[in-house]
């Protein structure tokens, strides 16, 4: 495939306006970054919200974690070794196997992605820092306090012990407190995941430099622009089932008892709508390393850029049409498997072809040996090896006689752990240097592998066999004579060796690093922007944001590092002191605004306290401290946005360099603020639909949903809630336009009409369930009419805060015709509201009518 080529800038335009050859210039100009872009000292170094810094503490927590799980693994395998052992007692064994199922899945593989994300995606992007920084560092904190919540528990025998996918009855009926800690600890995790996609969305999307198409971008960014895209959408039903999970255990709401027209199979059809996009979004992050080192060890570009672009798309897209997968033994109709049977195997198209443009590459290049390419190498034949079994399981007749054993064991191993991780540590020592200046060790790493490698196929290889001899899963020991000895004990050998080969890594990271270990400049000769970096690191992120042409400068321009060394780009000073990025246009990236990025700041982590504290203190129902942590909560959140947002700048624009100016204020969608709420609410929009799919489900399943003699809500009052939602939504839309014309009491009179009839809507859709005396607790049917009613209000009350904020914002003077982020943003917000609001409406007038006069 051709490198497309932008045209690139005449020497003379290159030159900054002011002189940059002078060194006195440059010495002052870094002078003024280093001081605005300096890192807290002291305790004062828990309120960074740098990526360096944000990004280095996600990733080390992300490896504590996936170390813990790791040593309950070895716990098990200890277990497992020899039949009838009792090393360990079945109540610990449930409980160690939950938690380690949690642990990879929630609190390593995902978070780990997130964490490589934001230390190396800005480099990536030749910009100094990703849009938000301080949503980073809460989204950091709320994972932190979330996961040592969750893996905290089994210390106290309090630790879920169900299962990592928590399946009803079993979970919803036990006792004790474990699946509470379950539920709303990883909730509050996904607070974190979301917050990190959003983050990463925008950043790909808006801070590309000058020049830097979507066509030019970096593969890393495609992959963290379809897997931010993925997570919204996979996550929020999760949430959504988390929330009716929760709702049961609590208040006796009947979404998954059958003996109340619940049904567990809604549990399950929400777990893996989640469940099975997840794996591609765990697996998608680590090819994207891949495709980033293998361009730079081939010493030629990649084969097929667009191949790769669209595969991945692809993968991502077909992968929200597999969760049925994980459901073929649950008695669903023949036609629904074959379907499900046909999505299984058809994945495996885009996913093989990312697999051999990276063959390709390698073949049309010379390949220099590395210890990131040796792990690679691994990477790409256990993945193989583990697609292949995947699908033998796509076949549903096979995966009837394979459900539920250690083959489905060894499968997800090889595929997800295997697949993830061998990719990750080759990533890891690939950015090492970028990161902290200094090289891991050749023979460290080269030992590590041929422990892990070896390790990892004894432990997990035999599992086939013992699947296919029959041994379940979840067992906590076996009698003699089965079969299933020798390899158990085989598998459990391996997992110590494994286990071995991964504490070199470790070592290898943490160890002391000397002189000998100082890592030059660009040390793998790479052509992508990250390689820009000059050593040691600077807190800056770059000198001056580049003016891209190709996919590879470095490669492709020999005069391009001098002239960024030089400062000859864009923003290569800090004049007012201040941290300043470049926003630049979706499409064709062409520069829009400054941005003044946020700093050093306490609120990030007092507010994922305080969250954290309604989470914690709602498991154990200490609901007074539950109040009045969300109070603070809100509190703090709302300090951070009116410190954090809205700035009148001294000036309308500034000189950028190059001879271009960009304005200094934005709002709409030029603006990174909207993006972000756009986002956000696509994510909400997306556990709305989880929600109201439990309605649809019921109604498919029950031969009359809602039974007869049920009451129902009746017409006029979701009615009533629809026509006042549709004026609230009306009056913020006509109060934006309002705002922009320079009307700013009619501005205000519609913000507060919007406010309270939206108010006024949601207390109009709860009194029709309500004034019929609609039992939550009697059946399935209120239950899901409630929970809809709940999620309604919430959204409401979130609405009156914005609409709220932005009147008191209006009478401060923060908000005007000319600075309206924050209204053009509350309006992003009513439109999605307005949407799930009226079809909620429409639902309870519509549905319970209908089944009522039906035959």
């Amino acid at each position: 495939m051709t490198e497309p080529q932008a045209p690139a800038l005449p020497q003379a335009e290159r030159a900054h306006p002011e002189c940059q050859d002078d060194p006195d210039l440059r010495a002052a100009q870094e002078a003024r970054l280093r001081a605005a872009w300096a890192t807290p000292k002291g305790w004062r170094y828990l309120t960074a919200v740098n990526n360096t810094e944000v990004g280095l503490w996600y990733a080390g927590s992300a490896l504590a974690f996936m170390l813990f799980a790791g040593a309950l693994a070895l716990i098990m395998r200890a277990q497992l070794a020899v039949p009838e052992n009792d090393l360990v007692g079945p109540d610990f064994y449930n409980q160690a196997f939950t938690l380690h199922g949690t642990a990879m899945m929630f609190l390593f593989a995902v978070p780990i992605f997130e964490a490589v994300a934001i230390l190396i995606l800005p480099a990536l992007l030749g910009a100094r820092e990703l849009p938000f920084p301080r949503l980073s560092a809460f989204g950091f904190w709320c994972y932190l306090i979330g996961g040592v919540f969750v893996c905290g528990s089994i210390l106290f025998d309090a630790a879920p012990d169900a299962g990592w996918f928590m399946y009803p009855p079993l979970a919803t009926e036990q006792g004790g407190i474990g699946a509470d800690i379950w539920l709303l600890g990883l909730s509050f995790i996904e607070v974190a995941s979301i917050a990190a996609a959003v983050e990463l969305i925008v950043g790909v999307l808006k801070c590309r430099p000058p020049g830097m198409r979507l066509n030019l971008i970096p593969l890393y960014a495609w992959y963290v622009l379809i897997v931010g895209a993925m997570i919204l959408f996979a996550f929020p039903p999760l949430i959504a089932g988390d929330l009716l999970f929760e709702l049961e255990r609590l208040l006796d709401w009947p979404f998954f008892d059958p003996t109340r027209g619940g049904d567990p199979l809604l549990w399950q059809h929400l777990f893996w709508i989640f469940g099975h996009p997840e794996v591609y979004i765990i697996f998608l992050p680590s090819i994207a390393l891949l495709a980033m080192m293998i361009p730079t060890f081939a010493g030629r570009p990649i084969a097929g850029y667009s191949w790769i672009v669209l595969s991945a798309m692809g993968t991502g897209f077909i992968s929200f049409g597999l969760w049925v997968h994980h459901m073929f033994t649950t008695g669903l109709p023949s036609l629904s498997l074959g379907f499900f049977a046909a999505a299984s195997e058809a994945v495996a198209i885009p996913t093989g072809i990312q697999i051999f443009v990276f063959i390709a590459t390698l073949m049309l290049g010379t390949v220099r040996r590395s210890v990131p390419m040796l792990w690679s190498m691994g990477a790409l034949a256990i993945f193989v090896a583990g697609g292949l079994t995947g699908v033998m399981l796509a076949i549903a007749p096979f995966d009837f006689q394979a459900h539920d054993s250690y083959f489905i064991v060894a499968h997800l191993h090889f595929t997800l752990f295997g697949g993830m991780l061998f990719p990750l540590v080759a990533g890891i020592h690939y950015y090492y240097p970028l990161v902290t200046g200094r090289m891991l060790s050749r023979r460290l790493g080269v030992w590590s592998f041929w422990l892990c490698f070896p390790g990892f196929v004894i432990c997990f290889l035999p599992m086939h066999l013992t699947g296919m001899r029959g041994m379940p899963r979840r067992v906590w020991t076996y009698s003699e004579g089965l079969g299933w000895d020798t390899l158990n004990l085989v598998s459990s050998l391996g997992a110590f060796v494994f286990a071995a080969g991964f504490l070199v890594f470790i070592w290898d990271l943490i160890r002391p690093k000397g002189e000998a270990d100082r890592a030059p400049r660009n040390p793998w000769k790479g052509g992508a922007l990250e390689w820009l970096q000059e050593q040691p690191p600077r807190s800056w992120g770059v000198r001056c944001v580049p003016q891209v042409s190709s996919r590879y400068p470095l490669w492709d321009d020999p005069d391009f590092v001098r002239d960024y060394d030089a400062g000859r780009f864009y923003l290569p000073d800090a004049e007012e002191g201040r941290r300043e990025g470049l926003v630049t246009s979706v499409l064709d990236a062409e520069p829009e605004q400054v941005l003044r990025i946020g700093g050093p700041s306490v609120l990030p982590l007092g507010g994922a306290a305080a969250l954290g504290g309604v989470f914690i203190f709602a498991t154990f129902h200490w609901w007074w401290l539950t109040a009045i942590s969300g109070l603070g909560a809100l509190v703090l959140i709302l300090r951070w946005v009116w410190t954090g947002t809205g700035e009148h700048p001294e000036k309308p624009s500034k000189s950028i360099g190059l001879g271009r100016e960009a304005a200094l204020y934005v709002s709409g969608p030029k603006s990174t603020g909207w993006w972000a709420m756009f986002i956000t609410m696509l994510g909400d929009l997306t556990a709305f639909l989880g929600l109201f799919f439990g309605l649809f489900f019921f109604l498919t399943v029950h031969e009359a949903f809602p039974p007869l003699g049920l009451p129902v809500p009746g017409v006029v009052w979701p009615m009533a809630s629809l026509g006042l939602a549709a004026v609230s939504w009306l009056a913020t839309w006509g109060g934006r336009r309002a705002n922009a014309a320079g009307r700013v009491g009619a501005f205000r009179a519609l913000l507060a009409l919007a406010l309270a009839t939206g108010l006024a809507a949601a207390a109009a859709l709860a009194w029709g369930p309500w004034a019929a005396g609609m039992d939550p607790t009697a059946h399935s049917w209120p239950a899901i009419v409630w929970a809809l009613v709940l999620w309604s209000a919430a959204h409401a009350g979130v609405g009156a805060i914005m609409q709220g904020f932005c009147l008191v914002a209006s009478f401060a003077g923060r908000l005007t015709p000319a600075y309206d982020a924050d209204i053009r943003n509350t309006e992003v917000f009513a439109h999605f509201h307005a949407f799930a609001a009226i079809v909620t409406a429409v639902a309870f007038a519509a549905f319970p009518e209908v089944r009522e006069v039906a035959p």
